[in-house]
């Protein structure tokens, strides 16, 4: 007898809401009807543990598409539904059976059961693509069949089914087809594959569907091309069941994850390094990860979005969840798949992140641990690594003012003056020379623009190790440490360098009184400058520009660059009382103090011109120069 009875849940409203809105894309409904099947095979498997009369040692689940009478069939050989079953999962929107059988095997004290579906709204999701829908099915529990039917609006019917097996027949009609939606490509053979592939390649149980097979032709058709080729449909089984990230590590080997991540990730290079998380105990988890060999190459575009793959029970979630890593990682590729994460109803979004947060500080944790290994015993592997992603790590550390500085800092390598590789600022400070009492840095393009500084003579004639800092973040990075294991970061440019001895320091402090006023006539010459000061850092160059402790002049260029207004460094025009040109200048200031200005334009303009800074006036200084030289 055929029953009718309208939704127990508050009406059309609230389904058109589950219908409509939850699902972000509509290719969604076969993931759920899969999920849903597969939740049925396990609950039977479950109890045919105290029941052997209901065991079956073929578990499978049937996806068919009829495109005459367009229709896509679910079919599963699970636990099925009594009548009440019935009227209460599906008949009840959100009403969620796996939600109810899981809570009632935690009041058992038996084994642990994975359940995929536990938020009830999933068998709902078929309403997207479908103006129709029947369950047919049959219970293990009381041996009976039932039709199921519903269009999705306010009522459902339930009456008596002709099933013989146990299981659940569920039966999409599909919509009528509009200018916006193409509903038959629902019925595509790839499409159904591929969205199997997509979503529940890692369901379990064996999920098959029928394709199309070409026959080879026969021997007396070889030379008759006018004929079609013969077909026939086989039944295929199109999930892969076990993911490569479940199987023990000693099962799978190096050229099967190169492959796996090949594929799965669109690369034709293997990866640098993987990585195989697996955690159990209050949050349960599997990640693989890798480091591409080389950045993808819309690694830093506005459209690449960062994120590890997201399963739950080896079912698709997203695609790029971002939750998962940290900004400064975001060149790894991977997934992770988890039973204990809080999705919503949709099971699209995370309701709450105490559980993603968890997982994300052991897979960052994780991914620094596998960059710390190679460096120690691979150098040559991590310096390849560095070349290409040692600026994210930079900005990781820098970033958030430096948060994240005790988990990077060791990771970080630079160029050195004294060095053919790059060095580690902990191999720097093992290096360090007999009485040196501070890590000393200089800015610069590359070693050799470094070396050419007049900066540099000084330290270079006490052997001191010089770490050249070449990318725009690098400085930032300094400031942000401050100082490596108790030694403070040095500019070569920048304060007092106290590398001359206590007799040679008090004489030139000495000289400044006696040539303050000569200094103070070129200070006054350069309204850009804000001192002249004679310098304690010079051997044979005349002249270099330092900045007080605060802005550099690369932090000057870095920012300018950005468009963060006219911001300058405060120059400090540094002049060597021992170079001739010095008493070149007092000589001319005591001829012509017009002259004298101008060498000290010139001068300045030097000292500018080595720091790599434009003067603000080149014109007015190639006048003067010309000027001077055909005195």
């Amino acid at each position: 007898m055929k029953e009718t009875k309208e939704f127990k849940t508050e009406t059309k409203k609230l389904l058109d809401m589950m219908i409509n809105s939850i699902y972000t894309h509509k290719e969604i409904y076969l993931r759920e009807l899969i999920s849903n099947a597969s939740d049925a095979i396990d609950k039977r498997h479950y109890m045919s543990l105290t029941d052997s009369n209901i065991a079956s040692d073929d578990y499978k689940i049937l996806v068919e598409a009829d495109k005459d009478l367009r229709t896509i069939t679910i079919t599963d050989n699970g636990v099925g539904m009594t009548k009440e079953e019935l009227e209460n999962n599906l008949g009840t929107i959100a009403k969620s059976g796996s939600k109810e059988f899981m809570d009632a095997v935690a009041k058992e004290n038996t084994p642990d059961v994975d359940i995929i579906g536990q938020f009830g709204v999933g068998f709902y999701s078929a309403f997207m693509v479908a103006k129709k829908v029947t369950v047919l099915t049959k219970s293990v529990k009381d041996n009976s069949s039932h039709l199921f039917s519903s269009e999705g609006l306010d009522s459902y019917s339930i009456e008596d089914g002709d099933m013989d097996t146990y299981g659940s027949v569920i039966t999409l009609y599909l919509r009528d087809n509009t200018e916006d939606d193409n509903y038959d490509e629902y019925l595509d053979e790839y499409n159904i594959k591929n969205l199997i592939k997509k979503y529940s390649d890692y369901v379990r149980y064996p999920i098959q569907t029928w394709v199309t097979k070409y026959d080879p032709k026969d021997e007396n058709e070889k030379d008759d091309d006018s004929k079609e080729p013969k077909t026939h449909l086989e039944l295929e089984t199109v999930n892969s069941m076990l993911p490569i990230w479940k199987k023990n590590k000693s099962e799978v080997t190096d050229e099967e994850l190169n492959n796996f991540y090949k594929s799965k990730f669109m690369d034709y290079q293997d990866p640098i390094a993987h990585i195989n998380i697996n955690v159990e105990g209050a949050l349960t988890y599997n990640a693989l990860l890798f480091i591409p060999k080389k950045p993808f190459y819309d690694m830093y575009s506005d459209r690449n979005e960062r994120g590890l793959q997201l399963y739950t029970k080896g079912v698709f979630i997203l695609e790029k969840c971002k939750e998962l890593i940290p900004e400064y990682l975001r060149f790894v590729k991977g997934l992770v798949d988890s039973a204990d994460l809080p999705l919503n109803i949709s099971r699209e979004m995370l309701q709450e992140d105490r559980a993603i947060k968890k997982i994300a500080v052991n897979v960052e944790k994780k991914i620094l641990g596998e960059l710390s290994r190679m460096l120690k015993n691979d150098r040559e592997k991590y310096l390849e690594f560095f070349k290409d992603y040692g600026i994210n790590l930079k900005f990781g550390l820098y970033e958030d003012y430096g948060a994240k500085k005790e988990q990077l800092k060791d990771l970080i390598i630079l160029d050195s003056y004294n060095e053919e590789k790059k060095i580690t600022f902990a191999e720097y400070k093992e290096n360090m020379k007999e009485g040196q009492k501070v890590i000393y840095y200089a800015c610069g393009h590359d070693k050799d623009a470094v070396s050419k500084l007049p900066q540099m003579d000084l330290v270079k004639s006490k052997g001191y190790d010089v770490l050249i800092l070449s990318d725009d973040v690098d400085e930032f990075m300094i400031q942000v440490l401050k100082e490596y294991d108790s030694v403070e970061f040095k500019s070569i440019n920048q304060g007092d360098l106290d590398l001359i001895d206590e007799e040679e320091s008090k004489k030139i402090d000495e000289l400044k009184e006696t040539k303050k006023d000569i200094l103070e006539n070129i200070k006054n010459a350069l309204p850009g400058v804000k001192d002249v000061i004679l310098s304690k850092r010079l051997v044979d160059a005349p002249c270099c520009l330092s900045a007080e402790n605060g802005l550099s002049f690369e932090m000057e260029r870095v920012l300018k660059s950005q468009n963060h207004g006219d911001v300058k460094a405060e120059r400090i025009l540094e002049i060597n009382p021992n170079h001739p040109i010095f008493a070149k200048i007092e000589q001319t200031y005591s001829e012509n103090k017009e002259t004298g200005d101008k060498y000290a334009k010139l001068l300045y303009a030097q000292a500018l011109i080595m720091e790599g800074i434009l003067p603000d006036n080149p014109q007015e200084i190639s006048k003067d120069l010309c000027e001077l030289l055909l005195k």
